[in-house]
């Protein structure tokens, strides 16, 4: 059974147990999430690339051949004439000048990279924070079906306790069926949490990539900073969602100064080579300046478009910002008032302990039943 297993595991020596950055080492290198962001990144590197290509001359060659026959009547007869024919050109195109645009598109293409860097930054601390919750999780689990042990067994001895002194006069048939039903109610617990370690262990797997073995105690928590204005200035700073809404801005930014080039015109330069079968050779070299004159309100649909998304960009980065300052507060207010209930538990349970141990020795001497023992246990 599982009880049995987990109960055998905690009692084996830790020396071998899994530790909290083994967990986070198996989920950074079996997350299939981490693996497709970490390929969409590398897609995003290479629009850069294609940017940088436009400021480069671009090189091509066409092979042609073809045959034609041609049926000529004269006043002299009729005659059929066939011709083969082939030639090949070579072609070089270079844009000069065009008022920053492609200069633009490199940068929008780099600013994409930086943001989804960020979104893969992000990604991992996700998967690093399934992680850690994943390990607590199993710990907690273990813990609790270790627990649910120690009361199913300490209640079978009231149980048996009360059977005897039943035997002997002490009690009624009533204290036996109270432990009896306190019994039952402990089993049931009991299964209870050793569903909830199935549980555990399956995100576990989820998030490491397989099942946890012995795990090792938890690790002390990292420093913290000292107030809830220090935190949220480290998180304004390096939240990679901040980041990467910042970088989204400076993207929009790009693209609207794109959208207004687009009504400037291009110039560029070409050179051909071109030869054919029959020994005929030419050379050719050309300027092209191109500009749009009108496109029926596409340009400026295309601006106006731009302003809207660079708009949509800054107010998402302030949303951003105040979401991450939020989830900041919260959580701090969380860390204050589990410290707090940390104490009050401990001095709790030492309290319980106690009691529980002065009704014992109570009921011993008969000045306690087994139903105020059953209740402080």
């Amino acid at each position: 059974m599982m009880v049995l297993a987990v109960g055998a595991a905690l009692a084996a020596p830790l020396a071998n147990a899994e530790t909290l950055t083994d967990a986070l080492i198996a989920a950074y290198r079996n997350s299939n999430l981490l693996d497709q962001n970490r390929a969409v990144l590398r897609a995003a590197d290479e629009d850069v690339a294609t940017a940088v290509a436009a400021l480069r001359p671009v090189v091509a060659y066409s092979a042609d051949a073809g045959w034609a026959k041609l049926d000529i009547s004269t006043a002299a007869g009729r005659a059929v004439v066939e011709n083969l024919s082939a030639s090949l050109t070579l072609t070089a195109d270079m844009t000069l000048f065009d008022f920053g645009r492609n200069a633009l598109g490199i940068e929008i293409a780099k600013a994409s990279v930086l943001a989804t860097r960020q979104a893969l930054v992000e990604v991992e601390q996700q998967v690093l924070l399934a992680a850690v919750q994943a390990y607590v999780d199993v710990r907690l689990a273990e813990e609790l079906v270790i627990l649910g042990q120690s009361n199913f067994r300490l209640i079978e001895e009231e149980l048996r306790a009360a059977q005897a002194r039943f035997e002997v006069g002490e009690t009624t048939l009533t204290d036996v069926a109270i432990a009896q039903a306190r019994l039952a109610g402990s089993r049931a617990s009991l299964a209870s949490a050793d569903g909830s370690l199935l549980i555990a262990r399956e995100s576990y797997k989820a998030a490491t990539g397989a099942y946890p073995g012995r795990l090792a105690p938890l690790p002390g928590l990292p420093e913290l900073p000292r107030t809830l204005e220090e935190a949220q200035a480290v998180a304004r700073n390096t939240s990679p969602l901040i980041r990467q809404a910042q970088q989204l801005v400076t993207l929009s930014e790009f693209q609207l100064s794109l959208a207004e080039a687009a009504r400037l015109p291009t110039i560029g330069a070409g050179i051909t080579l071109r030869t054919d079968d029959l020994g005929f050779n030419s050379q050719g070299v050309g300027l092209r300046m191109k500009q749009t004159i009108y496109a029926g309100g596409a340009i400026s649909a295309l601006q106006r478009q731009a302003i809207a998304g660079k708009d949509g960009a800054n107010a998402t980065l302030m949303q951003t910002a105040g979401s991450v300052m939020e989830a900041v507060g919260v959580t701090w207010a969380t860390l204050e008032v589990s410290a707090a209930a940390i104490v009050a538990t401990e001095e709790q349970v030492t309290a319980a302990q106690t009691a529980f141990d002065g009704v014992r020795q109570e009921a011993e001497v008969g000045a306690r039943t087994t139903l105020d023992v059953l209740d402080a246990e």
